[in-house]
């Protein structure tokens, strides 16, 4: 497989009818909101779509023993990011199922480590937004948390996603959790 690009991505995307509240919180504070859906990374950046199809198949194995789980956000959070900007975002509990589910996938795709290769190693999380000083900062984390209500959903799929240049992230292909491949 050839090199990664930061046109594709490897995520768990909850279930559309939770989305609301999410997207009310990015719309006001997200600058990427209209780049990507509700998302918790996975690996990023990821293979070309050119080859998605043997990338689905290599997932599909790294999936295959993977059960799907039932994750609550609720535990809002701070990335603090280079220079003087902060990531405001929702920690999925419990977090082993998310950490269990990326490790499997980044034994199939060893050099697509970018979202592991933090100091802590690799943080499931869902972004709300940024801030970009101190005074920002609480002020944003204050009003999330003024409306922020746990969310719960069940983990069931992966979604490999695919942009063109300025256009947003698309679900190209899915893969269930716990699916065994078929040899043929």
């Amino acid at each position: 497989m050839g090199a990664k690009t930061v046109e594709s991505a490897v995520v768990v995307i909850p279930p559309r009818d939770i989305w609301g509240p999410i997207e009310v919180l990015r719309r006001r504070f997200d600058r990427h909101q209209a780049r990507w859906m509700p998302h918790l990374a996975l690996l990023y950046p990821f293979r070309p779509r050119e080859e998605f199809p043997e990338a689905e198949a290599l997932a599909l194995q790294a999936c295959a023993t993977q059960s799907a789980f039932t994750v609550t956000l609720g535990d809002l959070r701070v990335f603090e990011g280079v220079g003087r900007t902060a990531t405001l975002w929702a920690a999925p509990d419990p977090a082993r199922p998310m950490l269990d589910l990326q490790a499997a996938l980044q034994r199939a795709f060893p050099d697509c480590d970018d979202v592991a290769r933090q100091p802590e190693g690799y943080t499931p999380h869902l972004c709300l937004g940024q801030a970009y000083d101190p005074r920002q900062l609480d002020e944003r984390l204050g009003q999330i948390r003024e409306v922020w209500r746990p969310l719960s959903f069940q983990v069931r799929e992966i979604s490999l996603l695919a942009r063109s240049g300025d256009s947003p992230f698309a679900v190209l292909r899915t893969v269930r959790l716990g699916t065994q491949a078929i040899s043929m």
